[in-house]
């Protein structure tokens, strides 16, 4: 038997933060997602596969544009023509109604677990080999429940799958919103192949008995970095060993670079020469790089203004292959400026005071009145944290021309 695991594929995700970028390829990286879905399918179809999971969160939103739903209704439609069998489990982003989702019936295609409740189904493949499925299917954003703990433990030689969209148990109790879990209760049950979806990181938590992350299939933003698919599981019907491969499908990866500072560059020229070298250095397929200045007070105040200005990212990515670009730059200050423990500790007090979320607002309210945008970014942590760590830079940038006159 062969099956393809696939988690989190979010259709019409958003891809906040790129609206910068001209339309045409503010689309093309929209599309993305929908070309990775297409590419699974493709593999699914040309490898005659017999089961394609779907563990949840295949739209970004409970209610999917037409033009998403109709995409998936027809990627849908070439796997079940072809008899390949589609079991789905509903996610926290897209428990929406099935009746809305466009599907034709089929017995090729099935959502288990209506109503957070636990189902079970039997299936077999074209060489009559059975398996069975189990799993649920979330009908509110959150679950706070132990569902996984209620699944039914492998008790026959029918070679058992688990789905579930859900994240393991934290310490933190406000954390655990998604169906947590332990990894003993999972692995407990005995099932051959535990299919997980909800985090976006590919990982293996176990390989006796198989408990799998896939991750998504796109990358969205630069904290989702690195080449993105699904699993391609091959089952030996005589010994119900399985044998796991990640297949990439990902049109386009986020990739962070870092370029370290020792000592100032005088020449901006130098300093963009060296950034685009940098980049063309690790640009080996379609990338949205994002770069990391550590050291960044020996910029000049002029370098720092041009690299906040947006049009510079598509100057330093000109040399770059496959319509890869610079999308962000992140700046972190190193400490150059000798300052004494007494110093340093009423440094290290100061920007605590100073650099909260209320002093910020309090600093901005006058924009903040004039303008929406300004009061949404003052509400997202990265943002915030953005302006703190430039605040930073400036500041270790002043000091340090100041302590290059004292001595």
């Amino acid at each position: 038997m062969k099956f393809l695991h696939i988690a989190d594929v979010h259709l019409d995700s958003p891809f906040l933060g790129l609206s910068f970028l001209p339309s045409e390829l503010f689309c093309q990286i929209k599309n993305a997602i929908q070309l990775s879905f297409e590419k699974a399918v493709n593999f699914a179809i040309d490898h005659d596969v017999d089961l394609v999971l779907l563990a949840g969160d295949t739209f970004d939103s409970i209610h999917p544009t037409p033009q998403s739903k109709i995409f998936f209704a027809n990627q849908i439609k070439r796997l079940v023509d072809r008899q390949i069998q589609v079991v789905m489990v509903l996610g926290n982003h897209d428990y929406s109604q099935i009746d809305d989702l466009l599907l034709n019936e089929s017995p090729y295609f099935k959502i288990i677990g209506s109503n957070e409740q636990i189902e079970q189904v039997d299936f077999m493949t074209k060489s009559q080999y059975k398996y069975r499925v189990v799993g649920f299917s979330y009908q509110h954003n959150h679950i706070t429940e132990d569902i996984i703990a209620k699944y039914p433990p492998k008790s026959t030689s029918i070679y058992t799958i688990g789905l579930a969209h859900a994240g393991m148990k934290q310490s933190s109790v406000d954390q655990n919103n998604y169906a947590p879990f332990t990894l003993n209760e999972v692995k407990d049950l005995n099932y051959d192949y535990f299919a997980l979806g909800h985090i976006h990181l590919r990982q293996v938590l176990s390989q006796d008995p198989w408990i799998v992350y896939s991750g998504n299939l796109q990358g969205r933003h630069v904290n989702e970095k690195d080449a993105k698919g699904f699993y391609f599981g091959q089952v030996d019907e005589q010994s119900q060993n399985t044998q796991l491969q990640f297949i990439d499908v990902s049109p386009i990866v986020w990739q962070t670079v870092d370029l370290t500072l020792d000592e100032p560059f005088k020449s901006t020229t130098k300093l963009c020469t060296k950034i685009q070298n940098l980049l063309a250095d690790n640009n080996l397929r379609p990338t949205l790089f994002t770069l990391n200045i550590i050291g960044a007070e020996l910029l000049s105040d002029a370098q720092l203004d041009m690299l906040n200005d947006k049009s510079m990212y598509e100057e330093l990515s000109n040399n770059l292959q496959y319509h890869s670009l610079l999308v962000k730059v992140y700046y972190k200050h190193r400490d150059f400026i000798a300052l004494n423990a007494t110093d340093r500790a009423l440094f290290t007090k100061a920007a605590e005071e100073i650099l909260t979320a209320n002093h910020t607002c309090e600093l901005a309210s006058s924009l903040m009145k004039k303008s929406n945008i300004v009061t949404n970014n003052l509400q997202k942590e990265e943002y915030l944290s953005d302006i703190y760590e430039l605040a930073r830079v400036r500041l270790e940038q002043k000091l340090r021309g100041n302590n290059d006159e004292i001595n």
